[in-house]
């Protein structure tokens, strides 16, 4: 492969992680762009986890041999079996080295080999390749994890120069993993309350927007339980805002708690003292017994007052749900009914019959509903 065919597979792998939209899509990038620029047949990905001790594969690409997955969930080595890994980063480059590839065969190690050769000579006979290449990915400064290259028997051993290509290719696959995680962590952050570190509005309104369209195509039963955490403001008023600061985000912590008891639920922060929990799936009976809990443990809150709760869901009779606005306003305006009558337990939407006073409020016009709304205070 020629120097200008080397330079092309460097800008197409810079392009490729470039353009992709999640991690996944841009280890897959990494990884199929390095296969194609070295010349291989399959290509994987891994991260080394230091707190665990492990390599853990992110991704496969290629002709996967059998049993490899394009993205595993449990494909991991101890970092024992490749000591190369430690050894690297903690003598050679500690020492002045450079993160440099290195390549290895089916019959022991090649030319320019880290010397390391054991297990991952016993991984290429088992998976009938005859070759690999290996780069440590050096990120911020950090051993990141590895590029694995590899090619079938048969076919030509990788070279000085490929583990040469290979290592510049690495630093290429670094510089576009940070990037990722940059886009990663802003959109972290647009998703996310910053005090409580649950969801915020922004994220809810796009997974409620999906799950009632789920709903609206084969049923599945949406619920969102509206939370006004009460007492915040004589809090704020009397012991400083950084005390009321503390209550928001204990609350938010039984917030989560309790949303773990509902698989998959979303625990969020609307904004000031209103909260919500946005289930899909589980039944709206499922959905009130821990609008019940929730309600009982923040009770026990020091200095608060409990929270006024008021739950909507598909799965009772509330009539068409056709937008995620009229869910959001059922569980508002029970919400609101609840903190009226001062309730300790949730108000749930269209258990009370068919003049269901909390449907009226909901399905009123906007003037009409302020005017209820002002009324349920008082």
């Amino acid at each position: 492969m020629g120097q200008e065919d080397r330079l092309a597979g460097v800008v197409r792998v810079a392009q490729a992680m470039a353009a992709a939209h999640s991690p996944r899509e841009s280890w897959l990038a990494a990884a199929h762009g390095a296969q194609r620029a070295l010349g291989g047949s399959f290509a994987a990905l891994s991260v080394w986890e230091r707190e665990r001790g492990r390599l853990k594969v992110l991704v496969n690409a290629g002709e996967r041999a059998a049993g490899e997955e394009e993205f595993p969930d449990n494909e991991t080595y101890p970092v024992h079996q490749f000591p190369e890994i430690t050894e690297f980063l903690h003598e050679r480059w500690a020492g002045g080295g450079e993160p440099n590839a290195w390549v290895e065969t089916a019959e022991g190690p090649a030319g320019g080999a880290a010397g390391y050769c054991h297990q991952r000579v016993a991984a290429l006979r088992r998976r009938g390749r005859g070759c690999c290449v290996v780069a440590p990915i050096v990120l911020n400064g950090r051993a990141w994890g590895e590029l694995y290259v590899a090619r079938p028997v048969g076919m030509p051993v990788f070279g000085r120069e490929d583990a040469d290509f290979a290592t510049v290719l690495a630093a290429v696959i670094a510089a576009g993993l940070a990037q990722t995680e940059r886009l990663e962590e802003a959109r972290r952050l647009a998703f996310t309350d910053a005090l409580t570190g649950l969801a915020n509005r922004r994220a809810v309104d796009a997974r409620l927007d999906e799950a009632v369209e789920s709903y609206r195509r084969d049923g599945t039963v949406v619920s969102l339980v509206v939370c006004d955490l009460n007492g915040l403001k004589k809090v704020n008023d009397t012991h400083g805002h950084a005390t009321g600061d503390r209550l928001l985000e204990r609350f938010g912590s039984v917030l989560s708690l309790c949303g773990a008891m509902l698989p998959g639920a979303l625990a969020a922060r609307l904004g000031g003292d209103e909260f919500c929990l946005l289930s899909v799936g589980p039944s709206a009976d499922e959905v009130v017994r821990v609008a019940d809990e929730l309600c009982v443990r923040a009770l026990d809150l020091d200095l608060g007052e409990g929270v006024a709760c008021g739950v909507a869901s598909t799965g009772d009779p509330i009539g068409p749900v056709r937008s995620a606005r009229r869910l959001f306003r059922l569980a508002d305006a029970a919400q609101y009914r609840a903190k009226a009558a001062r309730s300790t337990n949730p108000v749930i939407a269209g258990r009370e019959g068919p003049n269901d006073p909390v449907i009226k409020l909901a399905d009123a016009p906007e003037k009409e509903r302020q005017g209820d709304r002002r009324r349920f205070r008082k």
